[in-house]
């Protein structure tokens, strides 16, 4: 349904940092990246944009698709060590579906970043 999603940010080089990391397990890159903002997604499609914020930051949940369950784990755990805090670790959901598994971090804005791997 979504073609692209951007959150505002209040520091953009420690948020590309962290996304950097965080993202990497789930084969996500930085394609695009200027003073103002940065774009992340598969090579040369990027689908999460960060913006450089004017005003205050509102917090956002944006969840990633992975493939697998160690996905999520390694995605996890790379966040952590990125600076990010976890707001539930990997495992499974089975109040959001039977086949649920994901991990949530809290991004460097406050933003709920969510991994789920559906299979």
């Amino acid at each position: 349904m979504f073609d692209h999603v951007g959150i505002a940010v209040k520091d953009l080089a420690r948020s590309v940092a962290f996304y950097e990391k965080t993202l990497a397990p789930l084969g996500y890159v930085l394609c695009s990246s200027d003073a103002g903002g940065a774009g992340f997604g598969p090579k040369g499609a990027p689908a999460l944009w960060l913006t450089l914020a004017k005003g205050a930051v509102t917090a956002a949940h944006v969840a990633f698709r992975a493939k697998e369950h160690r996905s999520v784990q390694a995605f996890h755990a790379a966040g952590l060590a990125a600076g990010g805090l976890d707001n539930g670790p990997a495992g499974p959901r089975p109040n959001y579906g039977p086949s649920y598994f994901a991990a949530f971090l809290l991004d460097p804005d406050g933003n709920n970043v969510e991994a789920v791997c559906l299979a």
